[in-house]
């Protein structure tokens, strides 16, 4: 963002980036590029075979600067194009361009590899691009603390700046920034409270517009930092075209933060005409009310970039930017003249308590003066960031001086200062940027922190629930052979995308940090086939506990980030075999969790296609569809009969049908029965009939295992998700506690070929766990005081650690859990192992080191006895041994 402090930069050297404020220092002469050593060595010294000078680099009238600036770009481009690849790039191209940093001395190219460098890389087009992203960045700062400043000098409504984030992704989160960072700047401010104050469209709109800019510098300065610093592939892709496509992104990216730029521009306008407004000087009014014609300016911007090439939108946008910064200036210049001249506003002033803090006046000479006057009207102070920022500002145009008068010149002065400020170039900016970004993150308005929606902490007591399910969780897994699998939290993007219907959308993606595009996971059966697929396993019975995340609306029971327990197994095996014994693994999770009643329902999903296709429905709408039968256990019928005509395109008929089989459920074997009586349907499709078979097999294992009985064969059990092929399953508690399905799972078998081509069969199943811990925090016997997991306190009565740390340490290395506490009220240490629920207390005081001794006492039964100091550990061992 400023200008490098250093007088060289860098080129071509190891883990080296080439940034946009590089770029910008070297095209105006403030720094010289030195190529590294290493990529010194990897240039060829081979004589030039002159090339054809690329179409895009001829016949160019670039200035001096453009041509530095895309010199710097094109020879940082061949030196790592020829560090990443075999390209012949020679060392004398290279080091006449950093010798001269003139485009024209790398053409024509000297090899045919330089000349393809040079086409793909479109440098005159990158280096535009990152003056502009070396402009426009620091604006993103200074935008937002003029707006304060405009909204303190017009007395505009704070208010303004209340926007709500709604907490489900349909909100736009640069826009509620702005909005939280402009709020932070007038924090504390008297001038802007609300009664009485501005709400105009110039204040309102800022939050939207000003998040605007943000995103369209952020996607600019992502793309450019890319161009910058990607090796260009050399191959059969057609470096003339590769290049052309480079320079049209930049110009959609350039033209599209233009646009942004010239609606900050009418807002920048109109605020400066209210702080006008609020001068008292006619006359110095009157000179000021002449401004600048928006609508000039967007002719001259909208006639630059129609018909226009490549060259001349980047230059015309670079040019528009600047005058952006030009009324940017003049805007803050209006406002600080404004608020200067308001005789009710208190003026911070350096040295005072704090300069992003409270303000102060300088003494009054007089002493009636510094009493003040009693019926005189108390000044009002400007918020504590608008305070920083003026006094930042005031003291760059005025070099420190006191502000006794301003008239139209001294305005145009300080435009013009402010303009050289925002200017990257210019070291001070930094410290601008830097001091806005301190105030907006200090956290003053919110005085507190909080967790993000769809998330929760966890006390001692709720970790002893978790700590003890998990537990028992894993031990189940691993009774039936499983072994621990661990993925990573995030994925590429294109590993999980298609794989969840219409439950995608919930995917939360990561920015984009110029590299691969990836998204928190949303379940842990994608990585686990993804993980299968990668490392060519046939066969794994895995389990892992880990935590998804969601961009779901948080509720009760249902949360953003979330713990699931999967137990899954991939191979080839006997039919219904791995369905049996995941079923069965479920059951036992519950059963030995002990949350109370529950059910799980059970379908097949080609049972469940059998019955779209007798319903005629179109096979390409089955997964649609199902996605809506599978609201069935929230919405009434009649709302999923509506959404499959009206959203769908089910005829009424069709729907109806639906519904009349959706019905059907009850204990596995009759329904299973009823299903396969003469005359069925089901009977006549093949689909449903190998569906018929395979779960035959499945309820009478289930029936042997003394599992059937929890089972209840549901045809309205649609599971959303594409990736099931085969029996599914969905877990209910069936409680007070309303929490919804709390596991579920089912047979996947083409998911790992999904990856690699090569189909692993797999079914699982995935504990909702969070929604378990729902239910035992709430249930009475379980929100009782959790034993410690401490089972001794060694108490000193008295403040000797060598001692403590001597017993402790005893316990410690015998395997007993202990802890220790110093203090010489022995009520403290009672009242502290009764609250954590500690057994076992290990009192010593005066007479106990006397006599060689300690006091052990039993908290539950509260007897006390005396043991040898050299016997105490072995005593305790048996008495925890036998409670």
């Amino acid at each position: 963002m400023a200008t490098p402090a250093a007088a060289v930069v860098t080129l071509g050297g190891k883990g080296a980036a080439l940034s946009p404020a590089a770029v910008y220092a070297l095209s105006l002469g403030l720094a010289e590029p030195v190529i590294d050593p290493s990529a010194l060595q990897r240039l060829s010294t081979r004589g030039p075979a002159p090339q054809e000078t690329p179409a895009s680099l001829r016949d160019l009238a670039l200035a001096p600067l453009e041509s530095r600036a895309a010199a710097a770009v094109l020879l940082n481009k061949l030196l790592i194009t020829a560090g990443d690849s075999s390209a012949l790039v020679t060392a004398a191209t290279a080091t006449r361009l950093a010798g001269s940093l003139d485009l024209s001395a790398a053409l024509p190219p000297a090899s045919r590899d330089e000349a393809a460098i040079a086409a793909a890389s479109a440098p005159v087009a990158v280096a535009f691009a990152a003056a502009i992203d070396c402009c426009a960045a620091p604006l993103i700062r200074v935008v937002d603390a003029v707006a304060a400043l405009s909204c303190e000098a017009a007395r505009g409504d704070v208010a303004a700046f209340d926007v709500p984030t709604s907490g489900d992704g349909l909100s736009s989160k640069d826009e509620s920034d702005v909005a939280a960072d402009v709020k932070m700047l007038l924090f504390g401010s008297k001038l802007v409270s609300g009664a009485g104050g501005t709400s105009a469209a110039s204040f309102t709109k800022v939050p939207t517009v000003n998040g605007i800019f943000r995103e369209a510098v952020r996607a600019l300065h992502v793309r450019v930092r890319i161009e910058l610093n990607a090796p260009v592939k050399l191959g059969k892709r057609d470096a003339g075209e590769t290049g052309e496509g480079k320079e049209e992104a930049l110009v959609v990216l350039a033209t599209q933060l233009a646009r942004s730029v010239q609606a900050i521009l009418k807002l920048s306008v109109a605020r400066t005409r209210l702080c006008v407004g609020r001068i008292d000087d006619s006359e110095l009014r009157e000179k000021l009310t002449v401004g600048v014609d928006i609508d000039d300016l967007k002719g001259m911007l909208d006639k630059v970039m129609i018909d226009s090439d490549v060259v001349s939108v980047l230059r015309g946008v670079y040019n528009h930017l600047l005058k952006f910064r030009d009324i940017l200036a003049w805007e803050a210049a209006i406002a600080m003249a404004a608020i200067e001249m308001d005789s009710s506003i208190e003026k911070p002033q350096a040295g005072g308590e704090d300069e992003a803090g409270s303000s102060t006046e300088k003494p009054q000479a007089s002493e009636e003066k510094a009493k003040g006057d009693k019926k005189s009207k108390k000044k009002k102070t400007l918020g504590k960031g608008t305070s920083a920022i003026l006094l930042l500002l005031r003291d760059h145009v005025t070099n420190g001086k006191e502000v006794l008068s301003v008239n139209s010149s001294q305005l145009a002065e300080w435009g013009t200062e402010l303009s050289l400020l925002f200017d990257p170039k210019c070291a001070r900016l930094e410290s601008l940027v830097d001091k806005v970004k301190e105030i907006v993150e200090s956290n003053e308005v919110r005085r507190l922190p909080k967790i993000p929606k769809g998330t929760r902490d966890f006390g001692k007591e709720q970790m002893a629930i978790r700590e003890r399910a998990f537990s028992i969780i894993t031990g189940v897994f691993k009774m039936h052979g499983a072994v621990a699998l661990d993925t990573p939290v995030f994925e590429l993007r294109e590993t999980l995308m298609g794989k969840y219907g219409e439950d995608s959308k919930l995917i939360y993606d990561l920015a984009d940090q110029g590299g691969e595009l990836c998204s928190l996971r949303y379940d842990l059966t994608v990585p686990f086939a993804r993980y299968v697929a990668m490392n060519n396993i046939s066969s794994l019975k895995r389990y892992q506990i880990a935590k998804v995340y969601r961009r779901d609306n948080p509720s009760k029971g249902r949360y953003r980030e979330f713990y699931q327990c999967d137990f899954d197994i991939a191979g080839v095996y006997e039919t219904m075999e791995p369905d049996f014994e995941v079923i069965k693994v479920l059951t036992e999770l519950l059963d030995q969790l002990d949350i109370g009643s529950y059910e799980i329902k059970l379908n097949h999903r080609k049972l469940l296609d059998g019955m779209l296709e007798i319903c005629g429905v179109p096979p390409e709408k089955f997964r649609t569809v199902c996605s809506s039968i599978d609201k069935l256990d929230k919405q009434t019928f009649e709302q999923v009969k509506k959404e499959l005509v009206d959203e769908k395109g089910i005829s009424n008929e069709t729907a109806e049908m639906i519904g009349n089989l959706v019905k059907t459920r009850g204990p596995p074997l009759e329904v299973l029965l009823e299903l396969r009586k003469e005359g069925s349907k089901f009977l006549g499709n093949n689909g449903s009939v190998v569906a018929l078979n395979e779960l035959e097999i499945l309820f009478r294992a289930l029936d042997k295992a003394n599992a059937v009985g929890k089972i209840i064969f549901d045809l309205s059990l649609a599971r959303g998700l594409d990736y099931y092929t085969g029996v599914i399953y969905e877990a209910v508690f069936k409680g007070t506690t309303q929490v919804g399905s709390i596991a579920a799972g089912g047979r996947y078998d083409n998911l790992v070929g999904m990856f690699s081509g090569k189909q692993v069969p797999a079914v699982g199943v995935s504990l909702g766990i969070e929604r378990v811990f729902t239910i035992m925090e709430q249930q009475k016997e379980k929100n009782q005081v959790t034993q410690a997991t401490t089972e001794v306190l060694v108490s000193i009565i008295g403040k000797d650690l060598i001692l403590a740390a001597e017993l402790v340490s005893e316990l410690w290395n015998a395997g007993i859990k202990a802890e220790f506490k110093l203090t010489t009220r022995i009520s403290n240490h009672l009242k502290y192992a009764n609250q954590s629920g500690i057994p076992w207390m290990v009192l010593v005081g005066e007479s106990e080191i006397s006599s060689g001794n300690v006091k052990l006492k039993n908290m539950i039964s509260t007897q006390e006895e005396e043991v040898g100091r050299t016997e105490f550990v072995q005593v305790l061992k048996e008495r925890l041994r036998n409670s």
